[in-house]
């Protein structure tokens, strides 16, 4: 049977079509973020979701906020499991590159990429063979103490020094005009200490309460460090994601979003400190 061919302007108006839905599928995620219940269920899915980009983490923190691993149908398959009959799929975004034609359909040569709704199916949705889940260490623990050294190395990397001081009413803080990051002399188990020195690292980012209020300058570095802490392993249970409150649910689209994706980068450039590198779409 013979393809249909279909004239440039028809490719570029289903194209067209479909980006417009894309970017309309996404706005909704990012409406999600304005209310304090939507940025915590995005916040828990990017600890969990540390190789998605931050798009997909929206899309899948607003489609299925429960889910712990996903993968498309095959993939699963490949693993020994299948997807149930009748479960709904999850829609993320995935570069496709394809070939480039010109106005007569001709092809050029060359390849373009852009992105494109791929279903994925949440482990839940499977029946099969099970599969390994990755520890979570509780932060009264020493199991991730080989993290200090690295996170410490970021710190040195943003031109702060990591120091330890008895302190009396604070686990640490960060000087931002000694560059020192100091966490309490008392904070004596090692998982607690990265937790301390992430949530500083966070405001080593620039993340002040000069071109933040405090509340929100806490928001986003608390966020920050209880998506590290839960992409490292670290049990965050019980671990507050702060409520944007006021500032977030009466505030405009645009700026919540910007606090977002300022959270996403200080997160990733602290987990890639870590190793916590390589990536998804």
């Amino acid at each position: 049977m013979s393809r249909t061919a279909y004239s440039a302007e028809k490719r570029a108006a289903y194209r067209e079509q479909k980006r417009s839905e894309q970017r309309e599928q996404v706005e909704r995620a990012v409406r999600e973020l304005l209310t304090s219940d939507g940025w915590r269920r995005w916040a828990e899915t990017r600890a969990t979701f540390h190789r998605y980009s931050f798009g997909n983490c929206l899309l899948i923190a607003q489609q299925a906020p429960q889910a712990t691993q996903v993968a498309g149908f095959k993939a699963w398959q490949s693993l020994g499991r299948q997807v149930r009959k009748g479960e709904r799929a999850i829609r993320i975004m995935a570069p496709m590159s394809v070939k480039e034609r010109d106005a007569t359909g001709d092809e050029t040569g060359e390849r373009v990429v852009f992105f494109r709704a791929v279903p994925v199916f949440d482990i839940a949705q499977t029946d099969g063979e099970p599969l390994p889940q990755a520890p979570r260490e509780p932060i009264t623990g020493d199991s991730h103490a080989r993290y200090i050294e690295p996170l410490t190395a970021h710190a040195a990397s943003l031109g702060y020094t990591v120091e330890s001081e008895q302190l009396d009413h604070a686990r640490g803080y960060c000087d931002s005009k000694r560059h020192r990051i100091v966490i309490a002399a008392d904070v004596g188990a090692a998982n607690a200490r990265v937790r301390v020195l992430v949530h500083e690292l966070a405001h080593a980012h620039g993340v002040n309460y000069r071109d933040y209020s405090r509340e929100q300058a806490e928001v986003i570095v608390e966020t920050a460090a209880v998506i590290v802490c839960g992409s490292l392993g670290l049990d965050t249970t019980g671990e507050s994601i702060p409520y944007i409150a006021e500032w977030g649910e009466n505030g405009d689209l645009d700026a919540i979003r910007q606090h977002a994706e300022t959270v996403d980068t200080i997160a990733r450039s602290i987990e890639q400190a870590c190793s916590l590198n390589g990536g998804e779409s």
